[in-house]
């Protein structure tokens, strides 16, 4: 106890004279003696007495940073390039075959072979080896102008392809890396820098992997964080502030799938980016130097222009992702590979990619000088491009880039998709043959039999069927024009007539011949369309089916008319009026006691002329406020003349028939017709006048000695509407009634 209090008592004294912030300082600090959790129990008794602290310094690595002793002015990059932790291997990178280019080893080792025989024999071998070399040349030609989809992703994945700051530093006069994402944490995986090509500045913004395990490790392999987004999209924000033109390099698998990230949010890094990109106000380039992998990729890819080097991919899933998806097994990646279009050729055909940029045989890692000046001129070209738009056009052209992606088709119906448990349609028009609608026509037709019959309209589904008959006859008659080639001269002809109609002109009278001609020309050439045949049918069955939905119409109308008839006729036979001078007639007659209509008196029979013409006119009304056109009887007899010129009509075919003169006369008439042509002589026309007016004379005096003048007076003495046009004169004599019916005779 006496050693503890002394001890307690010499530190005491010690402390006195330090200073708040010394107390407070943590024990790891350096500080060696009494824990301060001691002090704050005992009692300090301050006394003035020597006092020793001991500390111990961290050793820290010391770096060629920000500046080395002796900066290179030369340096690729310029000299801020210094600033960069990115610094040249010190080894060089070891070789490495893909699986499909050791073919090519047996070439390379008779080449080192010879080469070695010529360096120890002091022989000349000179073209042994140039003929080797020839033959490697050709061989490696041979083979990276026929890859395969996978073999490209093999290529893309080489751990020598330069990376994104190597191609930075080789195409740049000078660059400065920018770091952090002003959030506490830098990603190595993404890259950020300024630098100027040929006098322009931009910011460059990359996917970095590592050249060997090492770097890999520390760059996670190409893979960002949300810090690394987060980091892009602040030197976007910059960069869109100050001006400068944006490119950046995809180069990575896909961004860093672990729960840390998740955490702090990658997909909303990811989503953020996306976003923001299509509101830059700069124009942005974006160039997949090796695999671009999904949203990772996409996440600084949303630009005006999206260029590929040769043997780059860019995916949604990874080859081998989408086998072990599809087939079970990461097996089955070349053959994803080839169906999933990820390669530059196949995603320019699809409008995806902009670009292809060349690479030197063997890949980008074979002279990556050379494929970073490709990428350079890349770039000043793409430039040259956009700098011509102004920031409306930059914008609505990036919006449009990822609008367009995609293809579509329109008049062809989607198949609804298949549920479990559904089940399958009775009838597939889709899928309908030949045949098999020949039946289903036969059928409609027995059922057109039995709908004449019956007075119930059809319940068929004919619209559905017809829709189909009228878009395959459609699809027969666009397969014909291609066939016969007539497809040009059609859309061109189509967009003089929709010009013309959209001026509000009236069409040229060239244009209505340019029509007519096209459509004499095609009419010609259809017979010999290899589809006519089925062309024919398909219409054939559509007119029978048209048939059938009218009729189904008709029938239905007809019901619906009738029933609206019977309404109307209820109403006014049930009005109360009528029904009480019905009554009151009827009570009258009775009291009368008459039997027949010759027992009543004239003024009964005037009361019911009176409501019979009271019931007629309600008829009348109610029949025309339902549509109806109500003929009066009169109206309907003066039809009698048109049954008079049907007896003439009968009468002139039986006098024909029953004489051979007047037959013999008409085939002459024929033949002095067809023999004078369009522009008979004058005796040609002389002869047929003259036949012609004997053939009248022989029909006249023929009907002369019928009966048709005594059916006309008949009708004459029924009805006054069939006088003739001279008021005084009642009746037709035989001349002029031969004369009208020699005028009413077709002789054609």
């Amino acid at each position: 106890m006496a050693a503890a209090s002394a001890s307690l008592a010499g530190a005491s004294a010690s402390l006195a004279s330090a200073s708040a912030s010394d107390l407070l300082r943590s024990s790891t600090s350096g500080f060696t003696g009494v824990p301060l959790r001691t002090l704050g129990k005992g009692r300090l008794v301050l006394k003035k007495r020597d006092f020793t602290v001991a500390a111990k310094m961290r050793k820290v690595k010391k770096h060629d940073y920000p500046w080395p002793a002796n900066p290179d002015p030369n340096v690729k990059g310029g000299v801020l390039s210094h600033l960069s932790y990115f610094k040249p291997l010190k080894e060089k990178a070891k070789p490495v075959t893909l699986e499909f280019e050791k073919p090519l080893l047996d070439l390379q080792k008779k080449i080192i072979d010879v080469r070695k025989m010529a360096t120890e024999t002091g022989l000349d071998f000179s073209d042994q080896i140039i003929s080797l070399e020839a033959k490697y040349q050709q061989a490696l030609k041979d083979l990276y102008t026929h890859l395969t989809p996978i073999q490209r992703v093999s290529i893309a994945r080489h751990p020598n392809r330069p990376t994104c700051l190597d191609h930075i530093f080789n195409i740049t006069e000078k660059f400065v890396e920018l770091h952090g994402d002003r959030a506490g944490y830098d990603d190595p995986a993404i890259v950020t820098g300024l630098g100027t090509i040929d006098g322009r500045n931009y910011m460059f913004i990359g996917h970095q992997k590592g050249r060997n395990t090492k770097e890999n490790i520390q760059r996670n392999f190409g893979m960002p964080t949300p810090h690394g987004y987060r980091k892009a999209l602040r030197l976007m924000e910059y960069a869109d502030h100050h001006g400068f033109p944006i490119v950046t390099f995809i180069d990575t698998p896909g961004a860093y799938a672990d729960l840390k990230s998740e955490e702090l949010g990658q997909g909303e890094a990811i989503a953020h980016n996306l976003r923001s990109m299509f509101g830059l106000k700069v124009p942005v380039i974006s160039i997949v130097i090796g695999e671009g992998g999904s949203g990772g990729a996409l996440a600084i890819g949303c630009a005006n222009k999206l260029l590929m080097l040769e043997n780059a991919v860019f995916y949604v899933a990874s080859p081998e992702a989408c086998a072990a998806i599809l087939w079970k097994s990461s097996k089955a990646a070349p053959k994803a590979a080839e169906k999933l279009k990820i390669t530059a050729p196949e995603l320019c055909k699809l409008q995806i990619a902009d670009g292809v940029i060349p690479e030197p045989l063997g890949g980008a890692h074979a002279d990556p000088e050379w494929t970073s000046k490709q990428i350079k001129n890349a770039i000043n070209q793409t430039m040259d491009e956009l700098t011509k738009m102004n920031t409306e056009e930059l914008l609505e052209h990036r919006r449009l880039k990822f609008r367009k992606i995609g293809g579509f088709q329109e008049g062809i119906p989607v198949d609804p998709k298949k549920k479990v448990n559904m089940k399958k349609r009775d009838l597939s028009i889709a899928k309908i043959s030949d045949a098999e609608l020949e039946v289903e026509v036969e059928k409609l037709k027995q059922q057109i039999l039995e709908v004449k019959e019956s007075s119930v309209p059809p319940k068929l589904d004919l619209d559905e069927m017809m829709k189909q008959l009228e878009r395959e006859v459609d699809q027969e008659y666009s397969e014909a024009v291609k066939v016969m080639g007539l497809t040009d001269k059609l859309l061109k002809l189509q967009q003089e007539v929709l010009s013309a109609n959209a001026d509000n002109e009236t069409i040229d009278p060239l244009l209505k011949d340019k029509v007519e001609k096209l459509k004499a020309e095609f009419e010609q050439l259809l017979r010999e369309a290899p589809n006519y045949g089925r062309l024919q049918t398909k219409l054939n069955h559509l007119k029978e089916l048209s048939k059938v939905k009218h009729l189904s119409v008709t029938k239905k109308e007809a019901a619906t008319l009738k029933q609206g008839l019977k309404m109307k006729l209820d109403h006014v036979f049930s009005n109360p009026s009528i029904r009480e001078k019905f009554e009151a007639l009827q009570a009258e007659i009775e009291s009368v006691g008459a039997s027949s209509p010759s027992d009543l008196d004239d003024e009964l029979k005037k009361k019911i002329n009176e409501c019979m013409e009271d019931v007629d006119s309600q008829l009348v009304n109610a029949l025309e406020s339902a549509g109806f056109e109500v003929i009066a009887k009169q109206d309907r007899e003066e039809s009698g003349d048109e049954k008079l010129k049907e007896e003439i009509k009968k009468q002139i075919e039986s006098v024909v028939n029953s004489s051979d003169d007047i037959k013999s006369m008409i085939a002459q008439l024929k033949k002095e017709v067809a023999k004078a042509g369009e522009t008979p002589d004058s005796e040609s026309k002389n002869r047929i006048v003259a036949l012609a007016q004997k053939i009248k004379q022989s029909l006249a005096d023929a009907i002369d000695s019928s009966s048709l003048k005594d059916q006309y007076e008949h009708l004459v003495s029924e009805d006054g509407s069939l006088k003739h046009e001279d008021p005084a004169e009642d009746t037709l004599t035989a001349d002029e009634l031969r004369v009208e019916v020699g005028a009413n005779r077709n002789m054609s």
